[in-house]
């Protein structure tokens, strides 16, 4: 689908911010909801204190006592980048406060399924665990944690996923999405939240009178790392966590499995953006999680200089391969697409997709590749066994994906055998035998949910830009103003200009010169466009949705659009 409309920002009250800040940064902020002059200074200091959340110190005490007793210590995460980097973070942060037996363990996503679960527990409890700490899981593993509790084992969940009515039986539970914790910042990745818990047992370990503690700053290009890859939004508390992390790593200050990431990855740690977090290092560490195991992330995390260099080249080839298995689903999946479009161009308000050969560990990513393309809520499904289909679902704005799969289930309890997520992603595990009903429920809410407003592709803009606004110093500052990411987006800038010259490079990325209309010649590229209608050899003129960045390419800067949306004016 190539209908979209451009909105742009109206001009709102900047008064507030400083003068010295240039005028188009001001609005730009003033549009984002910044509003007092506070919030742009992202210093450490500024972070919200742990003591409003839940369970702190419950959480505290169990470490402390596993400290002093030096108990067995299992820390059990997830299988995305969040999830590893959160058991990193546990793991290595533990070590250095002086706890002698603490691991790891992680779910395989093809075999063992999401989470803390009973065969886990089972495990733990012969190898003599003591204490199951989870990171960005647990808040709905009930089963598991009841039979740990009944094993004898102490659990604390960490996590930041929406509770389940009914909470498991853990010793403690921190997550700043449960029902009576007062942390006023709801958008911490599974990550932060372990951050914060190891901020609280500093604090305690620091009044007992510990000398010297570990300094949890020298954690910080984790928490980053994890925080964008995980696409919370980016309220204030997120970004001073991410631009603490990404300041440290752009002075070369950063564990080793972070900087051979960024060496295989072709990024320049000097120059780095939240973006590389989010595009570039995450996917690698991801890899690992959809085609292997999550471990070789971890393991690149927690490595030294040599053995990282060696896991991040494999965890590059792994993510070499999932794009080339992404491109082949993709393919498939939008070919069913266009068979689901009726003849009016219509699209269903919710596509479920479903084929028998695609690949697990990457439904996701080709959930979100449609999404983007129809404009709706996508479920891509693929076999989980003989029996049972794995679903990962997407969002649109406003339709809230693991609400709608609540209501699925309210409507036939039982139709999935479990589901969770947040407002944008979601999964869930259904019998084969139930996929058309689920399909047909899941649509019929959607269509009830989904205003005609939302249905519509609509990208908003900050506006044109002036030449002197395309400038490399101008582009620079807009470029270090951040960090930019989910609710607190990157600036996007429309225009029209002239076509100077166009041509296909690689397999689907369109290189452009263009005129801008105050006459100064411009790159420009646009990823992944429609070979059949790019290059458009009889157009002239193009409007072009884009963000400017700096191209840095053999000791040479230069200014470049990178479009996210083209089409033809005349």
């Amino acid at each position: 689908m190539s209908d979209y409309e451009i909105r742009r920002y109206q001009v709102v009250d900047d008064d507030f911010l400083p003068q010295q800040i240039p005028p188009l940064l001001r609005q730009i902020y003033a549009r984002r909801g910044v509003r007092r002059a506070d919030e742009l200074s992202l210093k450490a200091s500024g972070l919200l204190h742990f003591s409003s959340l839940r369970d702190i110190d419950k959480a505290v005490e169990l470490l402390l006592n596993a400290l002093k007793n030096q108990e067995k210590v299992c820390i059990c995460g997830d299988f995305d980048a969040d999830g590893a980097t959160s058991s990193a973070l546990m793991v290595s942060a533990l070590q250095a406060f002086g706890l002698q037996q603490v691991g790891y363990r992680v779910p395989n996503r093809m075999t063992d399924g999401y989470g803390l679960s009973v065969a886990m527990v089972e495990q733990l409890a012969v190898e003599n665990v003591q204490l199951i700490v989870t990171v960005d899981n647990g808040i709905a593993a009930h089963d598991a944690i009841a039979l740990a509790r009944e094993k004898g084992i102490q659990v604390l969940v960490t996590d930041h996923h929406l509770p389940p009515e009914e909470l498991p039986p853990a010793n403690a539970i921190v997550n700043p999405n449960q029902h009576g914790c007062e942390f006023s910042s709801k958008n911490l990745a599974g990550v932060g939240v372990a951050f914060y818990v190891l901020l609280a047992l500093r604090s305690a370990l620091r009044e007992q009178g510990v000398e010297p503690l570990p300094n949890l700053a020298d954690w910080l290009d984790l928490v980053a790392l994890g925080t964008v890859a995980d696409v919370v939004p980016l309220d204030y508390n997120n970004r001073v966590l991410v631009q603490q992390g990404i300041a440290r790593i752009r002075k070369g200050m950063s564990r080793p499995g972070i900087k051979a990431l960024l060496e295989v990855a072709n990024r320049d740690a000097s120059q780095l953006a939240a973006s590389d977090l989010g595009f570039a290092l995450g996917p690698r560490i991801n890899a690992a999680g959809r085609l292997d195991d999550i471990g070789l992330g971890i393991e690149c995390l927690l490595a030294g200089e040599t053995r990282a260099q060696q896991l991040a080249q494999q965890l590059n080839d792994l993510n070499q391969q999932r794009k080339s298995i992404e491109t082949e689903m993709r393919e498939h999946a939008e070919s069913a697409v266009a068979k689901l479009c009726f003849d009016q161009g219509q699209v269903p308000d919710l596509v479920t997709l479903y084929q028998p050969d695609w690949h697990a560990g990457v439904i996701g990513i080709v959930a979100g590749r449609v999404k983007e393309q129809v404009n709706r809520p996508v479920i891509a499904l693929a076999n989980d066994d003989d029996e049972f289909l794995k679903g990962s679902a997407r969002s649109v704005s406003g339709l809230h994906m693991r609400d709608l799969l609540e209501r699925v289930h309210s409507l036939q309890p039982g139709i999935m055998e479990r589901f969770g997520g947040h407002a944008m992603a979601a999964g869930l595990t259904m019998k084969k035998e139930n996929l058309t009903r689920f399909s047909e429920l899941a649509e019929q809410v959607a269509s009830e949910w989904l205003s005609e407003e939302q249905k519509q592709r609509v990208f908003w803009s900050d506006g044109e830009l002036t030449t002197t606004q395309l400038s490399l110093d101008s582009v620079n500052t807009l470029q270090s103003a951040g960090p930019w990411g989910q609710q607190f987006p990157e600036p996007m800038f429309d225009g029209q200009f002239e076509l100077v010259d166009q041509r296909i490079v690689g397999e689907r990325h369109l290189k452009l010169v263009v005129r801008h209309p105050q006459g100064e010649l411009l790159d420009a590229i646009a990823f992944n466009v429609d070979t059949q209608q790019w290059p458009a050899r009889q157009a002239s003129v193009v409007e072009l949705l884009y963000k400017p960045q700096l191209n840095h390419f053999r000791g040479r800067t230069n200014v470049q659009l990178l479009v996210e949306q083209i089409r033809a004016i005349r």
